[in-house]
């Protein structure tokens, strides 16, 4: 009598007289079938749950924790009191010590728009846009770390391990462009976001809906082209050898939904080859292009080039793009602890007309309408001084703003204290935002959900409310 042998996956369905296999159907049964010889594509275009208003969103991220009593929420109460103790707040807990009495900004705000929204002089180009812009000033985060804050702001948990925004809406809906990657990631010259990878990560989901990390200048991608003795045709027919043998393994494990995954992925790193280069070059862009989003300027060119290819790449179907501003640690961030004036208008330069120009170039092109756009940090600042001339973090009232992707523009969302040191009014959360976010790709964000661990988890975990304020 010949023994059979069982691999795992017949072994879990056979325990238990097949209970165990019951579950792992059931998340077959969500993915489209595979018929012979068909790669199944984890980025496949999907329908959302409803009618969508924006395709795309583009995240731009000013990591280390922005100031908004200096950019998008004045308080003029700062300079009546300035040098006074914060009182009646409670216990104010700085994070790095070193705290010092009410420091009014010193930089001056003033109405614009037909809105008649403040902004503060270190943004005179955004200004100009805030007829298209929705702020929310009673955001709230979990952490007063970076690490955590920021993972909290990318994935909805102060934790590492969690599948980010970007690879949820990748999950959720696919990519409309094939020979791309659905997530794409640019970090700052000066280094990436304390936290690294798991800030983009995939979490539990499989490795397709991570974030791509591109470069803007040079070859986008890290080891992305083959050897200099492998021409394309040879390339082309190792993989084609590789998918071949994957094929019959395939045949005789139809349930193994991975490999499929495995050899989607091959597939994708071969046209990337070629794709990638193109939908970052910025050869094809015109001289008043690269103008407005301010490439070539001393300041504004790093930050320019990638917004004017997180530009290119949703024109091209990339579902999700997030570009960070500021990187490494203390001044190189936006984490104003020694010198607010240095550090902020050192941020502010670089960022404020390439912004600016992403908005003009996407209203120009038509794009805003199914293009979303998210503004934000981690947390915002304190009201009180660190050091003389600093502000240490404060997660308890900040600002983010959203634009373009069936936001309502031209409006304020909640208030922070005549101090800017909590929320106050209309508290916002980070799952809210994202939320919002995922009813504008047309998601219900308590459907959108992945099976690990026994329960079916969310970006949102279990809270979570879109702010139907802002939203058409």
């Amino acid at each position: 009598m010949s023994q059979r042998f069982y691999s795992r996956r017949e072994l879990l369905w056979r325990a238990g007289g097949g209970i165990a296999g019951l579950g792992f159907a059931d998340l077959l049964s969500a993915a489209p079938a595979v018929t012979a010889g068909q790669v199944l594509s984890p980025l496949a275009p999907r329908q959302p749950h409803f009618t969508a208003k924006a395709k795309s969103v583009i995240s731009i991220f000013c990591y280390g924790g922005v100031s908004h009593m200096d950019t998008f929420d004045p308080k003029p109460l700062l300079a009546q009191r300035a040098g006074e103790a914060l009182t009646g707040k409670g216990p104010v807990v700085p994070s790095q010590g070193h705290p010092g009495g009410l420091m009014p900004s010193p930089w001056k705000f003033k109405k614009h728009g037909q809105c008649g929204m403040d902004v503060s002089e270190l943004f005179p180009h955004i200004a100009g846009h805030v007829d298209d812009l929705a702020f929310i000033r009673s955001m709230v985060s979990k952490s007063n770390d970076h690490g955590p804050a920021l993972f909290q702001m990318n994935t909805g948990f102060v934790t590492a391990g969690y599948p980010s925004m970007g690879s949820w809406l990748t999950y959720g809906l696919g990519s409309e462009n094939q020979n791309l990657p659905g997530f794409v990631v640019f970090t700052d010259w000066r280094g990436g976001p304390i936290g690294g990878a798991p800030n983009w990560s995939n979490g539990f989901m499989p490795a397709a809906y991570q974030g791509t990390p591109f470069r803007s200048q040079g070859d986008p991608i890290v080891d992305l082209k083959p050897p200099s003795d492998r021409s394309p045709e040879r390339q082309r027919r190792w993989l084609d050898f590789v998918q071949q043998l994957n094929e019959d393994h395939r045949r005789r494990n139809p349930a193994d939904t991975e490999l499929s995954a495995r050899v989607a992925s091959y597939e994708l790193a071969f046209r990337m080859q070629t794709h990638a280069t193109e939908a970052v070059g910025l050869g094809a862009e015109s001289e008043a292009t690269r103008k407005l989003y301010g490439v070539g300027g001393k300041q504004t060119d790093y930050v320019g080039r990638q917004l004017l290819m997180a530009r290119r790449l949703v024109e091209r179907g990339v579902r999700f793009v997030q570009v960070y501003s500021g990187g490494g640690n203390f001044q190189e961030s936006w984490d104003a602890h020694w010198d607010l004036k240095e550090n902020h208008e050192m941020h502010c330069a670089e960022t404020d007309l390439p912004i600016a120009g992403l908005l003009t170039d996407l209203k120009g092109r038509g794009m805003l309408d199914d293009t979303l756009v998210i503004w934000h940090g981690e947390f915002g600042r304190l009201p009180i001084s660190q050091r003389m001339n600093g502000r240490d973090h404060n997660p308890y009232g900040f600002t983010i703003w959203l634009a373009g992707g069936g936001i309502k523009g031209g409006q304020i969302v909640g208030t922070t204290d005549e101090y800017g040191y909590a929320a106050e009014e209309n508290k916002k959360s980070i799952n809210d935002v994202h939320a919002t976010m995922l009813h504008c790709m047309g998601m219900d964000h308590e459907k959108l959900t992945y099976f690990h661990n026994g329960r079916n988890m969310r970006l949102t975990d279990v809270e979570g409310q879109v702010i139907k304020e802002i939203v058409d």
